[in-house]
């Protein structure tokens, strides 16, 4: 075992030693599913049919309800529970994973993959928020920075276990291995025990869900099917514009529900409204270099699933290793300085990729970047997320935890349909190019738009509101 999580898992309760380990389980099963979705979209396209746009909608699709729905788990979690929402949530995951494995065709997966970010949306939140009203102060920073290490093992195992399976059994095993965390982590709920927390008065907001999803997904239809039918077809332009009007139409209404999805207020705390604009900026970055550097092994450099996989194993190796070093660190000395130089280094570690060609070789091209790429993605991310949710009260943490895991989706979500329109057109070393820059522009001003935005907390006494599971 880590020595780090040694330490802090023997300073625990038997509760809390298994709110930390639920937490991460039922976030790998989220971020095993992301990571290993790159990996294998050539497999899959090869086999179902489809090009680029194929490749995006199957990201695209679980990344619409995700983003669209995550808000609502945290007014689902006041009603019915965090625990039964975040069990409903791995049951549907695991179904929407094994029906994905025996498609037949990529509108069926398409579909598939919606319901698994409908599910999605159960699972992060409420697993953060879990641990956000288990622990405090710099206990709460350790215990994230634990939560982040070891739910980045599933890039680090996702993407090697995808490739193998892509390159010698079949894609299809890439979303059925998601079954054996989902069931651990079911057993480990039921053996919890802990009495659920449910606020009385509250109610689901459903016009801001479905404003929400027209929102996001009219304009993310346009962006990705443009290329096949320019901007000047109904079919493009209607849909985008009907999406803006109804993305402004749920901020509106928002400001006006009695139980809004999302609390406009929160963004009057200062470390809230930067943060998550800073994570809008690194995790869309994340979302489009992410996939395009392993598409573009796969499908112009002609490196197989496994070799491509294998890339970017620094980058999960690096969070592993240093994410709860920095999640410590930011917790002693404050989160700012680490969320601007952090982007700034993973910003230059995808400027260095640009040396990526027809011809790729890996350790001149590829490795020196990467490296920099995963110490930048590792100073970053602990501090961050410690950021975000420890400037909202322990009352608070759940809606917090969904709005900014919305903003890092819907980020993502953009961000991948945008390809198309930077790529321009079929994917060529050129376009790559462009990709990259876009990614290290974005991840640069990450940087400083925290630089400028965040101002590490006082030593203050606990927030009112929920108190710490015993």
């Amino acid at each position: 075992m880590d020595p780090a999580l040694r330490v802090l898992t023997e300073s625990m309760t038997r509760q809390q030693r298994l709110v930390l380990i639920i937490a991460v389980l039922a976030s790998f099963v989220a971020f095993l599913d992301s990571s290993v979705i790159n990996v294998a979209l050539p497999a899959m396209t090869g086999e179902l049919g489809g090009g680029l746009t194929v490749q995006q909608w199957i990201v695209d699709a679980y990344l619409i309800t995700l983003g669209s729905l995550i808000l609502l788990a945290g007014s689902l979690s006041d009603v019915y529970g965090r625990i039964v929402v975040l069990r409903v949530g791995l049951i549907g995951f695991g179904v929407a994973s094994v029906l994905i494995a025996v498609a037949g065709s990529a509108e069926f997966v398409i579909a598939m993959r919606a319901v698994q970010g409908i599910a999605g949306a159960l699972l992060v939140p409420s697993s953060l928020a879990i641990i956000m009203s288990s622990f405090r102060d710099a206990a709460q920073a350790k215990a994230i920075g634990q939560w982040t290490a070891w739910t980045s093992a599933a890039f680090l195992a996702g993407p090697f276990l995808g490739g193998v399976f892509v390159d010698y059994l079949s894609w299809r095993l890439v979303f059925a291995i998601n079954v054996i965390p989902i069931i651990v982590t079911l057993i480990l709920l039921g053996m919890l025990g802990q009495k659920d927390i449910r606020r009385a008065g509250v109610h689901i907001d459903y016009p801001g869900a479905v404003l929400g999803i027209i929102g996001l997904g009219g304009p993310v239809f346009a962006l990705i099917e443009q290329g096949n039918l320019g901007w000047a077809h109904p079919a493009i332009y209607l849909p985008f514009g009907l999406g803006l009007l109804s993305f402004a139409a749920f901020i509106w209404w928002q400001s006006r529900a009695k139980n809004p999805m999302l609390p406009l207020e929160l963004f009057r705390i200062r470390n809230f409204s930067a943060g998550n604009l800073s994570t809008a900026l690194v995790y869309g970055a994340l979302s489009i270099g992410g996939f395009i550097v392993v598409i573009f092994l796969q499908e112009v450099a002609g490196f197989t699933a496994t070799a491509a996989a294998l890339a970017l194993l620094p980058v999960s190796i690096g969070n592993v290793l240093l994410s709860s070093f920095f999640g410590g660190l930011s917790g002693k000395y404050g989160p700012r300085l680490f969320m601007t130089a952090g982007p700034i280094i993973a910003g230059a570690g995808y400027l260095l990729l640009l040396g990526m060609g027809q011809s790729v070789n890996y350790l001149v091209n590829v490795l020196p970047g990467i490296l920099l790429f995963a110490v930048g993605l590792s100073m970053t991310v602990a501090p961050l997320t410690a950021a975000v949710l420890g400037s909202v009260s322990a009352a608070q943490s759940g809606i917090g935890s969904a709005v900014n895991n919305a903003v890092a989706r819907v980020a993502g979500l953009v961000a991948i349909a945008m390809l198309g329109v930077i790529i321009v057109g079929k994917l060529d070393v050129d376009g790559f190019h462009r990709v990259l820059i876009v990614t290290a522009a974005l991840l640069i001003l990450g940087g400083i738009v925290s630089f400028v935005g965040i101002r590490n907390p006082t030593k203050s006494a606990e927030p009112s509101g929920e108190q710490p599971a015993a």
